[in-house]
């Protein structure tokens, strides 16, 4: 019988999950049975427990599950503590549960490795103060910015995050009406607004001369805020595409112990959406 994973998420007919990690099974040569299932909030736990009794070996959480896995998780990986969300579950020799959160070191390999772009000592805009932002939080600190400002509509949910993580680098918060006299290196997109194809309240002239803009989101069209990004002359303009490829292979990583090329899967949905 063929090792069991699976994505669970509500909705989560639109995943890339399954196609992914079976790319990833076929190319280093492991043996999975990888599926996506809808699982809404008030079903988790029972769904979770029922996946793992049935020998199940790894889950991954997308919305709106994130925060319950955390909660779900019998041991937590540092990235996972603090953001306090897991993406990915494993199930260890001992039969006890491993939350993470690849979500960050999945952005970072894709900004860094995929793209060139040098995070230390950029600035870095993040729009939105919900779990996306607290999940690449971590990893990006890690990168050495020069700082990193995040600005939400409500300004005290930002002032909460900052105050979380003040102690892994240079931090602040910000509302929309600040922007107008700022300038950043790189804004990353960490809110809903692109599933709706909406922008947030941006003003001319945030991006600086040779800046990136990246939306966590993805889509098989470009997301408002990629557009956005283009009609401010971005040096790149890109969506999440490359980041789910990397979490996803970090997921893998931890769950077969063998990381596969994410290359050759990242160009191969590229070509697909785009025909």
């Amino acid at each position: 019988m063929l090792d069991q994973y699976a994505v669970f998420g509500h909705p989560i007919s639109h995943s890339k999950s399954p196609r992914i990690h079976s790319l990833f099974a076929e190319q280093t040569g492991q043996q999975i049975h990888y599926v996506a299932q809808d699982v809404p909030a008030g079903a988790f736990k029972a769904a979770a427990d029922t996946f793992f009794a049935a020998d199940g070996k790894g889950l991954n959480c997308t919305v709106p599950l994130k925060e319950l896995a955390w909660q779900y998780a019998g041991q937590l990986s540092v990235s996972a503590r603090k953001s306090k969300a897991v993406n990915t579950l494993a199930r260890l020799a001992d039969g006890s549960i491993l939350g993470d959160n690849t979500d960050g070191i999945g952005l970072v390999r894709d900004l860094t490795i995929n793209h060139n772009i040098t995070l230390a000592n950029s600035r870095i805009l993040i729009l939105g103060a919900g779990g996306a932002t607290r999940g690449i939080l971590h990893p990006l600190l890690a990168q050495n910015p020069a700082h990193i400002s995040i600005v939400n509509r409500t300004r005290h949910k930002a002032d909460t995050i900052v105050h979380e993580f003040a102690d892994l680098g240079s931090l602040n918060s910000c509302d929309y009406a600040d922007l107008t006299s700022l300038q950043f290196d790189l804004i990353i997109n960490a809110t809903s607004a692109s599933l709706s194809d909406e922008l947030p309240p941006l003003p001319d002239a945030l991006l600086a001369a040779n800046g990136y803009c990246y939306d966590l989101a993805y889509a098989n069209k470009p997301t408002a805020f990629v557009r956005w990004g283009k009609t401010q002359h971005a040096r790149k303009s890109l969506d999440g595409l490359g980041m789910l490829v990397e979490q996803a292979a970090e997921a893998f990583a931890l769950w077969r112990g063998i990381r596969p090329e994410t290359g050759p899967v990242i160009d191969l949905l590229n070509r697909e959406r785009e025909a």
